[in-house]
Parts: structure tokens; C-alpha cells; sequence
């Protein structure tokens, strides 16, 4: 089955099922395979419901309405990009350690208040969530963001090679995923090679220009500048972080050397979120800096943002019957970590306490990134008390706190006989350790 001969079937039936369980009616089924499943062993359930099933075991093949490839997921890959080949519309590629997903969300609110533009669901970001990305956008699109995440060296360049982007913005670069990529050097190196496909494609690149890896990574010709810095396309400053980030900007078109000629009372380009922490203020004046470079104007772009509700452990404000919580426990690394306790430590309210999980996909830095977090947290001198939640995190027990816990049950089990009240709580840690659990106890 040649890839022109699939577009054609896409076309005719434009939808994509990867799960037999659940699978769409009048879809195309990919049998794709994982560590613990084939999918060409669900092909014929799923050809119940889709009219075609693409498989690459040719041992299940029974009939024309299964098509067969020498591998779905390449298939899969080759038709996604065949399809972007057909697509007239500029694609706006985002990756970076943090913060990537919330930024897709701010800068896809801001363009759809101008365009129907497409953005990545949920955090459908690797080798196979942005090919089903790119399958989903149609002709009645204008724009698209497309989310990309890596995990080792080479992954954000295949990505690119699919999904060709026109526009890209790297949110910033910190540690994570140093199982995968070995050393903070090689997190650089593959995030950079979104720059590099730009450069090479003639692209644009839309640049913090107060982040000094972004500058020193080698950007394209194209760049649009956003910061604090008056040297910049899109100029912010942040006016408040707490309860939540309020912050002005104002678009200087060049790069502006006088501070003097620039007006900042315009009050549409003043903008309360609904997001805390003040890293989400850069990730707000990036959607800013991107709506304004595609001529949305200011007053959409405050409605859109100040709209904007997070969801999903990332960035939410809650208020309980007993405490005031500070949830931001979707991922965790030793750079993202450090921003959010730092954040933290200078808000000014009283009883401060900490609920810190572990970071995990770190290898072996592990030990080590965990016990200069411990350290961190006792040089800051801020929270009240410290509640350390997971194995990595409980092998470095020591006298700064009474608080260690192997795994968030025991945490639970815990505040059920010794509640907190009257505390504001930052709850932080990686997915896997599953933070979410204690909050129904606070």
C-alpha cells in the first residue's frame, strides 16, 4: 500500500482509530504496536466498526478492507506528513522543558479569537500523538499549533520533519528527561533543533530574549523578540504574581532603545490571569508576542487570556474548606521545581507549606538533583514545614523535616489523623507520583 493510495482512502474516510477499544465508526484503524500490545490483534474488532485497518503482520490479513504496510507507525508518520504537504497554513511548533503545554493553550486561546486555528489535544506531542495531531487538521483551518516533546536526542528533528513548521517557539530549557538525554548539553541540543529546522526552512522563530540558552542556541535569521528587556519586539513587565499574574505589554514593532517613547496605560494591554506563578507570566506575553506578530488585536488578546481557566495539576489556585492550595503537580524536574519553590518562598502570605514528590525520568542524577533540591528548600528559609512524598526523595531523610513519605497513600493516611488548616500549600511533583490523591485531604 503505497502512501498516495492511503491519502486517498484518508480523504474518502478522514478519521484515525488507534484504539480498538473505543474505536470511531466510519474510521481508519492503525494496528500500532507497544511493549505490551500488537495491534494487528485487534484489527478484526476493530474493522466492526472502521471501514479500513491498516496492519503490518500479514498473517491477519483476511480481506481488502485491511491494509497492509511494512510498518503502521511509519505509515502513519508518512501519511500525516503527506497530509501536511497538502495544508496551506502556517504551523506554529512549540516545545521546551516546561511549560509547553500551558503556553500551546494561551497562544491557541489568542488565535482563535482572530482564526479557526488548530492546536494539539492534551499533550498528544511524541513520535505518534503529532502525526494524529496533523491528521486532524482540515482545509477550514487557518492556523495550527503543534506541540512537540522529547525524550532523547533526535526527537524534536524527526518531529519537525513531519510536521514542517513554518513559526516555532521554544519555551525554555532546563533539566528533564536526563534519563533519556544523558546531560543538560544534549536537553539543548535536541530542543535546538527546532531552531535548526526553521533556520534551514527559512522559518520564524519567536525568541525570550531574557532567556540566555534561547540566545545562546543559535536561533534562525527570523526572530521576533519578546521579554522584559527594551530590546525586544514585545516588551512585558510582570506587575503582580500572587494570588494570581497580572502583567502590561506593549508591541514596539523594532527593537526599541529608548524606554521614554514607549506608553503602557493602554488599559486592553493590561492582563489579570487565572494562573499562578510567576513563570506563566512568559509563557502569557510569548501568546501576547504571537497573536500581535499575526495581527490580532489587543483587546481579543486580553479577553482570551484573562478567560483562560487552567486545568489538569497545572498552575490551579483552589481555595478548601480548610487550606489554600497551590497545585502544580501535572510534572516536575529540578529546573521547573526550583522556579515554583523560589515563586513560593516570595509570596507574601503566612504559613507556607510544602508537599514535594519526587522527580522522576532523572537517571543517574537523580540522587543527586533530589538532595540539591533538599538543600534549596533549607537555604530558603521560607515554608513552615515540608512534606516529602516517594522513594528518591525518602533514601535522603534528614533533620529538615519529620516529614518523609514513600508514596502518597501514606501521605494520605497521614493527614487523615494529623489535618492541616489555615496553611497555603504548594503542591509539586512529577505525574507519576500522583499528588492529585492528597487533595481531597487538605
Amino acid at each position: 500500500m503505497n502512501i498516495a493510495k492511503l491519502y486517498k482512502i484518508f480523504k474518502e474516510y478522514p478519521l484515525i482509530s488507534t484504539d480498538s477499544r473505543n474505536p470511531k465508526p466510519d474510521s481508519i484503524f492503525f494496528a500500532l504496536k507497544g511493549e505490551s500490545f500488537d495491534g494487528n490483534r485487534f484489527a478484526k474488532d476493530a474493522l466492526k466498526v472502521c471501514k479500513y485497518a491498516v496492519v503490518d503482520d500479514p498473517e491477519v490479513v483476511e480481506d481488502d478492507r485491511y491494509l497492509l504496510v511494512s510498518s503502521v507507525l511509519i505509515a502513519l508518520q508518512n501519511l500525516s506528513r503527506f497530509h501536511r504537504n497538502h495544508l496551506d497554513l502556517p504551523i506554529i511548533a512549540i516545545t521546551g522543558t516546561n511549560g509547553k503545554t500551558t503556553t500551546k493553550e494561551l497562544i491557541s486561546a489568542v488565535l482563535n479569537k482572530k482564526y479557526k486555528a488548530y492546536s494539539t489535544v492534551g499533550n498528544f506531542n511524541n513520535h505518534i500523538g503529532v502525526p494524529l495531531s496533523l491528521l486532524e487538521i482540515t482545509t477550514e483551518h487557518e492556523l495550527a499549533v503543534i506541540e512537540m516533546g522529547a525524550s532523547k536526542q533526535g526527537d524534536i528533528k524527526e518531529l519537525c520533519e513531519i510536521a514542517q513548521p513554518t513559526h516555532g517557539i521554544i519555551t525554555n530549557v532546563g533539566k528533564a528527561h536526563l534519563e533519556g538525554f544523558g546531560s543538560f548539553e544534549k536537553v539543548m541540543k535536541t530542543k535546538g533543533e527546532l531552531y535548526d529546522f526553521l533556520y534551514l526552512n527559512n522559518g520564524t522563530a519567536f525568541v525570550n530574549y531574557d532567556d540566555e540558552y534561547l540566545e545562546d542556541m543559535n536561533p534562525p535569521r527570523k526572530t521576533i523578540h519578546y521579554g522584559v528587556s527594551r530590546f525586544t519586539h514585545c516588551q512585558g513587565q510582570l506587575i503582580n504574581e500572587y494570588p494570581f499574574v497580572s502583567f502590561k505589554w506593549i508591541a514596539t514593532g523594532e527593537m526599541v532603545y529608548d524606554d521614554g517613547e514607549l506608553d503602557w496605560s493602554a488599559p486592553e494591554n493590561q492582563i489579570q490571569l487565572k494562573l499562578v506563578g510567576a513563570y506563566n507570566y512568559e509563557n502569557a506575553l510569548a501568546a501576547v508576542c504571537i497573536g500581535n506578530y499575526f495581527d490580532v488585536d489587543a483587546k481579543s488578546m486580553k479577553e482570551a487570556l484573562e478567560a483562560y481557566e487552567p486545568k489538569n495539576l497545572r498552575s490551579q489556585f483552589k481555595e478548601t474548606d480548610s487550606n489554600t492550595l497551590i497545585i502544580d503537580s501535572y510534572n516536575a524536574n529540578p529546573t521547573s521545581m526550583k522556579l515554583a519553590l523560589d515563586g513560593f518562598a516570595g509570596y507574601k502570605v503566612d504559613n507556607k507549606i510544602l508537599i514535594l514528590g519526587d522527580m522522576l525520568e532523572l537517571g543517574r542524577v537523580s540522587r543527586r538533583e533530589h538532595d540539591v533540591l533538599i538543600h534549596h528548600i533549607s537555604e530558603l528559609e521560607a515554608f513552615d514545614d515540608t512534606y516529602f512524598v516517594g522513594e528518591e526523595f525518602y533514601n535522603l531523610k534528614n533533620e529538615i523535616t519529620q516529614h518523609w513519605f514513600k508514596n502518597v497513600d501514606e501521605l494520605v493516611a497521614y493527614f487523615k489523623d494529623n489535618p492541616l488548616k489555615g496553611k497555603t500549600i504548594l503542591l509539586k511533583g512529577s505525574r507519576g507520583i500522583k499528588l492529585e490523591k492528597v487533595i481531597d485531604s487538605l
